[in-house]
């Protein structure tokens, strides 16, 4: 005869295995904005010591000038310019940074026009050692020299230096052969001295989508990156790889959505890690079926965890992830409501239970990559919007509340 668990029994081992409880958001506080009229391109990051930068652009007459505001404890300092450049390369898509490196350190990079083309513009990176009052000589990671496309660029800390990803144009610039293999874009990286000097430059991967965001993160001191990839049938979903004794590893997939689109959607990923912990959020749409993914890894990008829908609404990507503490992360995406756009938060644990979604604001400028960060036990948000008539960037305060 079969024996039956006791009832007590059986309910003591589903109170020994609770799912853990995503972590929720209060309502959004805005900050004042540090930014002037016309600017774009916002970037937030956080430096070895916990330092909050809030980066952006001010459109001139020609070309940009790209600012920064360091976070202090009632809101963004004063603003410090970094380079006024007429011949910045500006677009809402392919933003500069602006980095704490600590002790007073800080790193930038831009893009300068290199020809009189659309698309001809190099990466240049350029370094302070007295927080942001003057600035070294702009130098370039890659040293193709072509006319080409070099932007959407990502970085980490590095040996002696700083880790710079960004995708590589240079084999574009033969038009001779029809197709995308041997002349299409590029991912490649570079390690940048603190002194200007450009090493270890190397190609990572051969063929990628021409003009969506990369993203890094460092996991257990590993960086790992993640983008769009491209095949020669023009199906552009997520890959991911490792940086493993000074070299990258062989890319491999993430997801197989099996998006085919014979152009750029310009909509990367985003990747955030917390010791072993990784995460990843992206964008697909295909089959015409727009959706947000993502997957945790509980072993530093080795293996992933199965798919995670966060949204399939119709949302318009451009995400962006961030570790908010308690083993769980914050999605950020875009989502189209009625004339605006509205920019959702939704908390995912290591084990990939979603919360329900907190609108964290509204903007009327749809071409727009929201970015966020998490800073003692708040998120800090940040996108572009018109106010009063005006483009300007606008950011947000956001407690976190973990589960008790």
């Amino acid at each position: 005869m079969m024996r039956t668990l006791p009832l007590f029994a059986g309910l003591l081992l589903l109170a020994g295995c609770p799912k853990p409880v995503p972590p929720l958001f209060q309502e959004p506080v805005p900050f004042a904005s540090p930014s002037g009229p016309d600017a774009l391109g916002q970037r937030l990051t956080v430096g070895p010591t916990g330092q909050v930068m809030l980066s952006w652009i001010d459109r001139g007459a020609s070309g940009g000038t790209l600012r920064a505001a360091v976070l202090g404890e009632a809101g963004w300092l004063e603003p410090k310019t970094v380079v006024t450049d007429p011949d910045m390369f500006v677009n809402w898509a392919d933003f500069p940074s602006v980095t704490s490196l600590g002790d007073n350190r800080w790193i930038a990079h831009w893009l300068r026009k290199s020809a009189d083309l659309t698309y001809a513009y190099d990466v240049v990176v350029s370094h302070s050692r007295d927080a942001g009052a003057s600035w070294s000589q702009a130098v370039s990671p890659h040293s193709d020299g072509t006319p080409t496309e070099h932007g959407f660029v990502s970085m980490w800390p590095a040996d002696g230096g700083t880790g710079v990803i960004w995708l590589d144009g240079r084999q574009t610039a033969d038009k001779a052969s029809n197709g995308a293999s041997g002349h299409g874009m590029t991912l490649r990286s570079a390690i940048v001295d603190s002194d200007g000097a450009s090493r270890a430059e190397q190609e990572v991967d051969a063929l990628v989508c021409d003009c969506c965001q990369t993203d890094i993160a460092v996991s257990d001191g590993v960086p790992i990156a993640v983008y769009r990839d491209r095949t020669p049938d023009e199906v552009r979903d997520i890959s991911l790889t490792r940086f493993v004794d000074g070299r990258w590893q062989a890319p491999e997939p993430l997801s197989s959505d099996g998006w085919v689109i014979a152009a750029c959607p310009v909509n990367g990923p985003a990747i955030a890690a917390h010791g072993d912990l990784v995460a990843v959020a992206w964008f697909t749409a295909a089959k015409d079926s727009p959706i947000v993914k993502a997957r945790v890894s509980k072993n530093g990008g080795k293996t992933f965890g199965d798919t995670v829908i966060v949204d399939t609404g119709r949302p318009l990507g451009h995400v962006d992830i961030a570790y908010i503490g308690d083993s769980s992360f914050a999605i950020s995406y875009m989502k189209q409501v009625d004339d605006l756009t509205d920019i959702r938060l939704r908390s995912l644990t290591s084990e990939g239970e979603l919360s329900l979604y907190k609108t964290a604001g509204r903007t009327a400028v749809a071409r727009n990559v929201p970015q966020m960060v998490e800073h003692d036990g708040e998120l800090i948000m940040a996108w572009t919007d018109v106010v009063q008539a005006e483009s300007r960037i606008v950011a947000v305060s956001i407690e976190i509340v973990l589960a008790q």
